[in-house]
């Protein structure tokens, strides 16, 4: 656990896993998101032990001890759609709407990339869409860039694939 005073508060950087009942009220929040920019939620399907170590991870923000904001990992390995042995998806990043503006989204962003390194993951890759631009500047700001697109949603018009190469763990 890591701890940071904000603005507002304290934030402090739980690793809580995919299970833990905060990840998937967030993880709730998050499809409900996407049913309002896209009108559906994410059909990605995903599992809870795609995000234990040290096959990934998943971590929570918590704000004055209050789950705000969240994000996860999950390795993957090479597929015929440009996925490469030593990936990490990024997965369910969200940052509730009243927490929005404190840099908890790039803080997670950060952390998740760290740990990843960490555990041998060469590049993160992501799938965003169109109705994000604020994901989309978030990224693009950390220096992902356009990649080819992949998961189910490669084929859609909205989907948007991005990708950064992490630096070697010592």
């Amino acid at each position: 656990m890591e701890s940071t005073t904000a603005v507002a508060g304290t934030v402090e950087f739980r690793v809580t896993g995919y299970a833990h009942p905060d990840a998937q009220a967030l993880s709730a929040e998050v499809q409900q998101e996407y049913v309002r920019r896209y009108g559906d939620p994410d059909d990605t399907v995903l599992h809870a032990d795609d995000f234990e170590s040290p096959g990934g991870l998943f971590l929570i923000a918590y704000l004055d001890d209050r789950p705000v904001a969240c994000g996860g990992w999950r390795a993957k390995r090479a597929g015929f759609d440009g996925v490469r042995d030593g990936d990490a998806e990024l997965k369910r990043m969200f940052v509730v709407p009243a927490a929005r503006g404190r840099g908890l989204a790039r803080a997670v962003l950060r952390r998740l990339e760290q740990t990843a390194a960490e555990s041998g993951r060469t590049r993160v890759i992501l799938e965003t869409g169109t109705e994000q631009p604020e994901a989309v500047a978030l990224y693009g700001s950390e220096g992902y860039g356009a990649i080819q697109k992949f998961g189910i949603y490669r084929d859609h018009p909205q989907s948007i694939c991005l990708g950064k190469d992490l630096p070697a763990s010592a």
